[in-house]
């Protein structure tokens, strides 16, 4: 039997996926307001149930809950590894009114690099976007530099769609919790154990892919636990107690 080939996927294919037109329409996506009340103040209850107030959003986006937590009190930093995404958050934080927010293009494996002399209380990946990371050496690294930019005590929160469900038994989205645009098309095009390539469809016809990496719930914890974290805690769609299978998407909380 021949083995299946390694996929290879460039380090840095998100950037250009992020294209300056996909971003334009991320917001449309999202539903800032509708996200707002499905979260209902979810990451603001767990960061401050953690003592947490310094906060480093290390894959902020569009600058959705960058700009929430820094509106609610948090001192916020915004980091993305995409130069369309940033742009677009500091265009958001300024619509917003928010001018004491600071974002930077920084890249998730070399942390230290932007941060070299800096320690939060939290730091969250949210978004899906550690599926962005196909290498287990990137994602081992990432891990690490958040750890190290940590205070002791201080919390990791990582989310990711719930790749179990759609490896297991076939994609489907309840619409609820995440992704709440009603213009847009959302699923996949291409789907192997390594690999997901999703299609947005927008109701013009314009059409965009991420390529992302489906990996597994049990699999994000143990690296969270190697890496060093304890009391690693999981949520489905915001609640606690949730079916393997249920939920569209997983929040991961780690402590130091």
């Amino acid at each position: 039997m021949s083995e299946r080939p390694e996929i290879i996927v460039p380090r840095d294919l998100y950037k250009e996926q992020y294209s300056a037109e996909f971003v334009g329409r991320w917001d449309e996506l999202i539903d800032w307001q509708r996200r707002a009340a499905a979260e209902n103040n979810f990451f603001q209850d767990i960061l401050r149930a953690h003592g947490a107030e310094t906060v480093l959003d290390i894959a902020c986006g569009t600058g959705f809950h960058a700009v929430t937590l820094r509106s609610d009190g948090f001192d916020v930093t915004a980091a993305d590894g995409a130069p369309n995404m940033v742009l677009r958050a500091r265009e958001n934080a300024e619509r917003f009114g928010i001018e004491d927010l600071r974002i930077v293009e920084a890249e998730w494996t070399r942390l230290r690099e932007s941060f070299p002399d800096e320690r939060f209380d939290s730091i969250i990946c949210l978004g899906n976007a550690f599926t962005h990371l196909f290498d287990e050496t990137d994602r081992v690294r990432s891990l690490n530099e958040m750890y190290r930019l940590l205070n002791d005590g201080g919390i990791a929160i990582i989310d990711q769609r719930n790749y179990d469900a759609i490896l297991d038994n076939g994609f489907s989205s309840k619409h609820q919790s995440y992704y709440l645009g009603d213009t847009v098309d959302v699923r996949p095009e291409e789907m192997t154990d390594d690999l997901l390539r999703m299609r947005y469809e927008y109701s013009d016809g314009e059409v965009h892919f991420l390529t992302i990496c489906p990996i597994r719930q049990e699999y994000v914890t143990g690296l969270l636990f190697k890496t060093g974290f304890r009391n690693v805690k999981r949520y489905g769609d915001f609640e606690a107690d949730y079916d393997l299978y249920d939920p569209d998407f997983v929040i991961h909380v780690a402590t130091k």
